[in-house]
């Protein structure tokens, strides 16, 4: 079985999918993707078919009954992954808010001797976020900085969702007690590897906004992730 999988939670992403998944086929080195499908009523899950019919080694879906969440798709596709042996696990936007040409440098930093994870980051130097306006990019870097402040967390760009990990940190992390689904998910699968004594690497990326579709994103997320990371501060416990 090859090293590296891809992992992408869809949502009514037809308009994007197909394109996605040309453009990570082409890489080098080779990636297989696992497409995490919550009963998309636009079809999303049919065109990834036609894909698996022609990369069967390749391409894989995992429908679900419906809108569980961003962080339960993860958790079904990281359990999916060990299952099946991959060293390196990736999660990413199917929406090219993340560039599928970084999956080659998040794969090479997290190569390296001591890293357990790495991270596309918009808050280091090189990062950036490009077509997002100043109000929004000012609530992405306070939520980050609040993170940092609450959990002593050395990673600048927090609630990133474009990363690699290493087999072994998905291991050992105890994935079925991660309860959240949205941007309080990626603070803790962060936080966990940090208190797991993994290292974690940051790699700048440009972080784009979708063209096509529609945003997932809700308030409720928002709230989900302020009221979770006080939470995580408080029960989540260096093992």
């Amino acid at each position: 079985m090859p090293e590296r999988l891809v992992i992408i939670p869809t949502f009514n992403e037809r308009e994007n999918i197909a394109d996605m998944l040309s453009h990570v086929l082409r890489l080098e080195p080779a990636f297989h993707v696992l497409v995490v499908d919550d009963g998309s009523p636009d079809g999303t899950a049919l065109i990834v078919k036609e894909f698996m019919a022609r990369e069967p080694e390749r391409v894989h879906v995992m429908e679900r009954s419906g809108k569980l969440g961003l962080g339960t798709a993860y958790i079904a596709g990281f359990k999916w992954a060990i299952a099946r042996n991959y060293a390196f696990v990736f999660e990413m936007d199917a929406d090219f808010s993340h560039d599928p040409d970084d999956l080659v440098r998040l794969f090479d930093a997290c190569r390296a001797d001591g890293v357990g994870m790495s991270v596309g980051s918009r808050y280091v130097k090189g990062g950036r976020v490009s077509n997002w306006s100043w109000n929004r990019v000012l609530l992405s870097y306070c939520a980050s900085l609040y993170v940092r402040t609450v959990l002593w967390l050395g990673v600048r760009d927090t609630t990133a969702g474009f990363v690699c990990y290493r087999k072994e940190v998905l291991q050992g992390i105890p994935l079925d007690e991660i309860k959240f689904i949205g941007y309080a998910f990626q603070v803790e699968m962060k936080y966990r590897v940090t208190l797991h004594g993994f290292r974690i690497v940051e790699v700048p990326i440009t972080f784009k906004d979708r063209e096509k579709g529609q945003s997932k994103m809700s308030m409720n997320i928002f709230h989900e992730a302020f009221l979770g990371v006080l939470k995580m501060r408080l029960r989540i416990r260096k093992p």
